[in-house]
């Protein structure tokens, strides 16, 4: 069986061969510092993973990028009525600094990002003010995909593994998109204060997801596509505040998705023990990131969140990418991948990942963790 038939039953909640183990995303500082350079299809065929490639594209997010590869100034999105300038303030790539000013007809939004060689971050949110959602509504740009690269992308990937992709935005699900656009906390508070502004703020979002899937993702060569976000776990926000402002515009999301002919998954990079109805509720076909206490999350036993889904989701994630898939020795990450597909896995619709992004990992702890998958045989 390939990698590709193996994690796509798995996906349809049926049992492959045998437990397909894989990593959420290969960020490029692991493989320049640990890879020699690769790619991440030849990083996963190097360590033996089923490969579980995410395709990017310049869409408007505030994370893609690369100030150290910049000039001092750029244009990062252009479309009409909507000039996103940046300026570098620092292109250090252990300390870059981007300042952006969105040009518009009606005004200005400028927000700020920070970064290092593992990520980046907001340090200056867009939304300061309730009036800058109209110049969101009106102006704020939903690029297309390049289907035929996606299509060339989706090729090379072959039968080593999956090709994943998003919904349009900072991040797919529309909450967590807002929480990108102004601080969480802030717009905890607005949750409460003013509901009803929250409210007209998700559906600015979904209206331009909705397009996005309906212009760009239909007939794309994806495998499975990502939508959600770590802004909606629970332990970020309580789960009253979910079913209210996140899973009737998740479930909009995932509606278009099936009827665009995609698979989607649903991303909480943080507590779910608290909101699992809701993630069943929300018309996902899978869920991630499983992720356990030490990475943030609050999964401790695994079968009662299989028990929750019913077999009625798929699961990907599970494990500490930290304590145990970086620090770990190869005898506990074995123990660790047994366990998580003793309590995951033993109906199938399970595919054992590290829960997030890793960047000081071992390769030799990689390899070990494609062998313990190997012995996990249904």
């Amino acid at each position: 069986m390939t990698s590709k038939e193996r994690i796509m039953l798995a996906l349809h909640r049926e049992k492959p061969d045998r437990l397909p183990v894989t990593i959420h995303q290969w960020q490029p500082y692991h493989l320049d510092k640990y890879m020699g350079g690769v790619d991440a299809l030849t990083a996963f065929k190097q360590v033996g993973l089923d490969a579980s490639i995410t395709y990017f594209e310049l869409i408007g997010q505030f994370w893609i990028p690369d100030t150290a590869a910049l000039a001092t100034s750029m244009v990062a999105v252009e479309a009409p009525g909507w000039r996103d300038e940046i300026t570098v303030v620092s292109a250090d790539p252990d300390n870059r600094i981007a300042h952006h000013t969105v040009h518009t007809p009606e005004g200005t939004l400028t927000y700020r990002t920070g970064g290092d060689r593992t990520t980046t971050w907001i340090t200056e949110y867009m939304i300061k003010r309730h009036e800058d959602l109209d110049l969101i509504e009106k102006y704020m740009p939903v690029p297309k995909l390049d289907k035929a690269r996606v299509a060339a992308a989706y090729d090379q990937v072959g039968d080593a593994g999956i090709l994943r992709g998003f919904v349009w935005g900072d991040q797919g699900g529309c909450w967590q998109h807002a929480c990108c656009l102004m601080d969480a906390q802030d717009l905890i508070l607005e949750a409460f204060d003013n509901p009803d502004w929250v409210h007209r703020l998700m559906r600015v979002l979904l209206d331009k997801k909705l397009r996005f899937i309906e212009e760009s993702l239909v007939g794309a060569k994806y495998d499975l596509i990502e939508t959600g976000g770590g802004a909606a776990s629970d332990t970020l926000i309580s789960p009253e505040l979910h079913r209210t402002f996140c899973l009737p515009y998740d479930r909009q999301i995932h509606d278009a998705l099936r009827a665009a002919g995609h698979l989607s998954v649903y991303h909480t990079c943080g507590g779910m023990m608290r909101i699992l109805d809701c993630i069943r509720a929300n018309g996902c076909d899978a869920s991630e990131t499983l992720a356990p206490p030490g990475v943030g999350g609050n999964i401790k036993d695994p079968a009662k969140v299989r028990e929750a889904f019913g077999g009625r989701l798929a699961m990907i994630g599970g494990l500490d990418q930290f304590h145990v898939l970086t620090d770990g020795t190869p005898e506990q990450i074995r123990a660790e991948v047994h366990r998580l597909f003793e309590g995951f896995g033993p109906d199938g619709g399970y595919i054992c990942s590290a829960s997030d992004h890793f960047f000081e990992t071992p390769p030799e702890n990689l390899r070990a963790l494609a062998e313990a998958g190997r012995e996990c045989v249904y």
